[in-house]
């Protein structure tokens, strides 16, 4: 391995790096309201819009990262930035919904480049006291980073049309390409890179995601929901199959065996499940159905970064005292708890409530996400901390995705069979529009249906809530199981630096 001295601006670099890539994943939920009015995107469209650049960013991250580890680590975040930059740069100028996908697949490609990296130069180049600091500002800027680039978002939202968001993406990749030049580069040996296994990763979560966003829109029996859901769990099959013969995995399944890693990925996967899930219906509640612009909306998500940021540092220092099977499933709980509190919200909006579910969310994420990153690292020895990372962001990603979608989907789904019974009597092609997404009903009214206007709009309104509080149950049931697994398979000791890769070594040396 080759390295080069931590500069001073590698953290903040490494930090501002990473708000890039988080701040895509959220921020566009600020603009989805206007995105559907002026591109009349349906929200099946809406979802691919956002989920476009995660499926991409997840099925590329552990190719992605096996490349960095092989041809430097700088490098490959130099290139995801600038390829980052080129698709912000197209995303600026789309009109359609189409074009916009086509804008967020390019910006993905390139959050699959940079992010593995953003945690493999912290975990190869500091120095192991200071290396548990620095992955508590990492983990806080992942988890308060998505809030802040919404927050950035709603910002310019007020004064600028919607495609200033990818505006905002093209300059926060360009001044990190710039500090990236000064982060120091590291390599591991000459392991062949394994093209079969990242095409495999790629095939099985876009197969699953397509599957599962397609379901509402075609129908769960469609040819495309079906054949989605099929190709991904082949995918998914022949993904493990070939891992675990071929001579130099993306990824060993058998690394799952480590109770850490597998309790570490499995808590992480959980917690951008319920997150991202929740961000993207809860910023539509947000503006359709309470009535906020979208910096009033970001207003309301405040309390999350101000929790979670010094949360993480606190979780940090408490992973060094409370192993992950107590302190991640107590995290996971409480994250849990603040999901059924979400899927009660009120069709009239109740500041205090959502702010007490905000609290409660940022609290749990805090306490779980530290401990679970700690747990994943630390599994592995320091040659397979690229492994680690990678891992660990695409944990992440396939979470985020899968959140987006499913939730996504069952608002969807439940929306459209409660405005099908609203619309039954109304013109084959204003129900059909009325159905597709709750971004109709903030249309003027059309002249011959004026006079019910103002019903259809209410219910459109409660479809829509119903949809995000049936999607909210699902995150948070998934959240609590997951808060149960990781208090069963978690070590029961704190995390050590390559723990658990060196006591199973140590044991075969016995043997």
């Amino acid at each position: 391995m080759t390295t080069t001295k931590v500069s001073k601006l590698t953290l903040p670099t490494i930090a501002l790096s990473l708000m890039t890539v988080m701040s895509a994943v959220a921020g566009l939920n600020m603009a989805l309201p206007a995105i559907a009015i002026d591109t009349e995107a349906t929200q099946t469209e809406l979802t691919w819009i956002v989920d476009s650049y995660t499926v991409i960013f997840a099925g590329l991250l552990l190719l992605a990262g096996a490349i960095g580890d092989k041809f430097g680590r700088q490098r490959i975040m130099l290139f995801g930035l600038g390829m980052f930059a080129i698709g912000a740069a197209v995303g600026f100028f789309q009109t359609d919904p189409e074009g916009l996908i086509m804008a967020r697949v390019i910006m993905g490609i390139g959050a699959a480049a940079i992010m593995p990296s953003t945690l493999s130069v912290i975990t190869t180049s500091f120095p192991p006291e200071e290396r548990g600091k620095a992955i508590g500002v990492w983990v806080g800027v992942a988890g308060g980073g998505a809030v802040l680039g919404l927050f950035a978002t709603a910002l310019l939202l007020e004064w600028y049309e919607w495609n200033s968001f990818f505006a905002l993406n093209f300059t926060l990749a360009v001044i990190s390409f710039l500090g990236t030049l000064r982060v120091p580069d590291s390599r591991e040996g000459k392991t062949k890179l394994d093209w079969i296994g990242g095409l495999l990763s790629v095939v099985a979560i876009a197969g699953l995601v397509f599957g599962i966003i397609e379901g509402p829109e075609q129908g769960w029996d469609s040819v495309e929901s079906i054949s989605g859901l099929v190709a991904g769990f082949l995918g998914l099959v022949l993904f493990v199959i070939w891992e675990m013969n071929t001579k130099n995995p993306l990824l060993d399944p058998r690394l799952f065996t480590l109770r850490g890693f597998s309790s570490g990925s499995l808590s992480i996967t959980i917690q951008f499940f319920a997150q991202f899930g929740f961000i993207f219906v809860g910023m539509q509640y947000l503006q359709f159905v309470a009535g906020f612009t979208p910096l009033e909306a970001a207003m309301h998500l405040l309390w999350m970064p101000l929790v979670v940021l010094p949360g993480s540092r606190l979780a940090g220092a408490l992973s060094k005292k409370i192993p992950q099977k107590i302190l991640g499933s107590i995290g996971l709980a409480i994250f849990g708890y603040a999901m059924f509190h979400f899927s009660a919200l009120p069709i009239e909006f109740d500041y205090w409530y959502f702010t007490a579910g905000i609290l409660m969310f940022g609290t749990g994420l805090a306490l779980s996400a530290t401990p679970a990153t700690v747990a994943i690292t630390s599994a592995l020895p320091q040659e397979k901390q690229g492994v680690a990372s990678a891992v660990n962001d695409t944990a992440r990603e396939v979470g985020a995705a899968l959140g987006i979608a499913i939730l996504g989907a069952s608002m969807t789904d439940s929306y459209k069979a409660e405005m099908e019974v609203a619309t039954d009597e109304l013109p084959a092609e204003i129900a059909e529009k009325l159905q597709s997404s709750v971004a109709f009903t903030q249309i003027e009214a059309p002249a011959p249906l004026a006079t019910i206007w103002d019903n259809l709009v209410q219910s459109g309104l409660e479809a829509f809530t119903l949809g995000i509080q049936s999607s909210l149950t699902i995150a948070g049931w998934v959240a609590i199981a997951g808060a149960v697994l990781v208090a069963v398979i978690a070590p029961n000791k704190v995390a050590e630096v390559g723990g658990e890769s060196k006591a199973k070594s140590a044991k075969k040396a016995k043997r």
